[in-house]
């Protein structure tokens, strides 16, 4: 009888609980000081800014024989709108798999022929088989700008807003200002803006699911986050950078329940559905997804292909890595080196599973450092500086100087806004000079190194000198922020479990 009345007490806090969450919902949606206004007006502003930036070149414009990533994407909107979708991956005469073959996942092929269906509706020739390669019309580049601008519409604005409802669902004592900075800077980040609707590619559908399933976890959605992470997952391979957090969280939170197998089952179960739904076109025979699995991975192609500031290209400065090593085993090295630097914060997560410090965990972490601005706004402002400084040399080639340092500039007015700059007075006390001191110094570097990559030329021995010191300065960050991140991590852990503690004392 205890147990029953125990059982019953908690399905009552549960619904208790769910019910006030929903009135906060509803609140912060439609209240005294909701954001559904502010909300609007902030996104027609970015839609605004990504207009502005799409009216500049791409990535590949006017340069023969590939041209680029445009090129790409046009091509595979041309591929699938005109083969059936068991070639899509095969090389074939239709498809040259040599001249930008499918290499994402199915759902990114799934978008390509729904955009591809809308090019082909209003101007058949920029998708017809063969004929269209290099097709750059004025007409055909509206349309193309006009996906992306539909796609960051449709999937990432709503899921900033899905996030900004759970996240400040539960804190309704928070200022609106507040609310509406964070919104501001998560819908006008400079970098997703600048490769998206500048250099011209779709990452806001996979960070658009992506954020959806951040928001589903802070909900209590477990399985609905899996899904979403499925669907990201499913549209760039790139999102397995956040895989470790999801995965170490959600098996955590399984393993504390009352019945953990069959709360991993359920998960299981959604996951590999999403999957199979997916993958069905391929799932025919072993060589189909076999053959998709090869695109998805071209080791083949090197672990590196430009002065990208990763821990491949700045570490191969010094060690060559393809002369030290065949490409298997360069497989294996990444894949060991990529665990190892995921396990601390994976195993945290499955010891001490908690939304709070869900974001913290990923090692990538430009997207969820965004969300976080409010907590940790001087390391938002560090990680958004250095990611669009590792950008540079690329918005350079692509002839897109001018919306690169007009994005940088209105980002450092919003961060400096009233609000903003409300948030930042107790974090700069805490900062100790000499940390802040060097943070300055190495900000000046990066400061110099943008002047002299415009004034002078390198030395003809070393033509991608200044290349190289950009991607060190900016990977030395990435890689302090990274250990701060799981610091901080186990540092929260361990006050949460205190506090824990204490509650059950008292």
């Amino acid at each position: 009888m205890a147990i029953k009345s125990k059982k019953k007490s908690i399905k009552q806090a549960i619904n208790t609980e769910n019910a006030t969450d929903h009135d906060d919902y509803i609140s912060l949606l439609f209240g005294s000081e909701g954001i559904v206004a502010p909300f609007l007006c902030i996104a027609v502003f970015g839609l605004l800014v990504r207009l502005a930036v799409s009216l500049h070149s791409y990535s590949g414009a006017g340069n023969p024989p590939k041209f680029g990533d445009y090129e790409a994407q046009r091509h595979w909107m041309e591929i699938t709108t005109n083969l059936p979708a068991k070639e899509w991956y095969r090389n074939s005469t239709s498809n040259d798999l040599a001249y930008w073959g499918l290499d994402y996942p199915p759902l990114t092929a799934y978008q390509s022929y729904v955009h591809g269906l809308l090019l082909r509706y209003f101007d058949p020739d920029s998708v017809a088989l063969f004929t269209s390669r290099g097709y750059e019309s004025y007409l055909g580049k509206l349309l193309m700008r006009w996906t992306v601008l539909s796609s960051d519409a449709l999937i990432f604005f709503p899921a900033v807003l899905y996030f900004v409802l759970a996240y400040y669902g539960s804190r309704p004592s928070g200022r609106k200002s507040d609310v509406i900075w964070h919104i501001a800077l998560i819908l006008i980040n400079p970098c997703l803006i600048l490769i998206d609707h500048g250099h011209f590619q779709y990452n806001c559908i996979s960070l658009g699911f992506t954020l959806a399933a951040i928001a589903a976890i802070l909900s209590r959605k477990d399985l609905v986050a899996s899904v979403f992470f499925s669907l990201a997952l499913n549209h760039k391979q790139m999102s397995a950078y956040f895989a470790p957090a999801f995965f170490s969280y959600l098996l955590g939170n399984c393993l504390w329940q009352k019945n953990p197998v069959l709360e991993v089952l359920k998960l299981g179960f959604v996951v590999i559905g999403t999957f199979a739904l997916i993958w069905w076109p391929y799932l025919h025979s072993t060589d189909g997804v076999l053959g998709v699995l090869s695109r998805l991975a071209p080791f083949e192609r090197g672990l590196y292909e430009d002065y990208v500031a990763n821990f491949w290209c700045t570490t191969s400065v010094i060690i060559k890595w393809k002369r030290l090593f065949t490409t298997q085993w360069l497989k294996l090295l990444s894949l060991g080196l990529t665990i190892l630097s995921c396990l601390p914060s994976m195993i945290q997560q499955i010891m001490a599973p908690s939304s709070k410090v869900h974001e913290k965990s990923i090692l990538l972490p430009l997207l969820p450092a965004t969300l976080l601005a409010s907590e940790l706004p001087c390391l938002f402002y560090v990680l958004m500086h250095y990611a669009l400084f590792s950008m540079f040399p690329l918005l350079c080639r692509d002839n897109l100087i001018v919306p690169y340092f007009a994005l940088h500039a209105l980002f450092i007015l919003l961060y400096l806004a009233p609000c903003g700059r409300r948030l930042l007075r107790p974090h700069f006390s805490a900062v100790d000079i000499a940390p802040l001191s060097l943070t300055t110094l190495l900000y000046l570097c990066s400061i110099v190194l943008h002047i002299v990559y415009f004034t002078s030329h390198p030395p003809k021995k070393y033509p991608f000198l200044f290349e190289a010191m950009i991607m060190s300065l900016c990977f030395s960050h990435f890689v302090f922020l990274a250990l701060y991140t799981n610091t901080k991590q186990w540092m929260l852990s361990k006050q949460l479990t205190s506090r824990d503690k204490e509650k059950k004392l008292s």
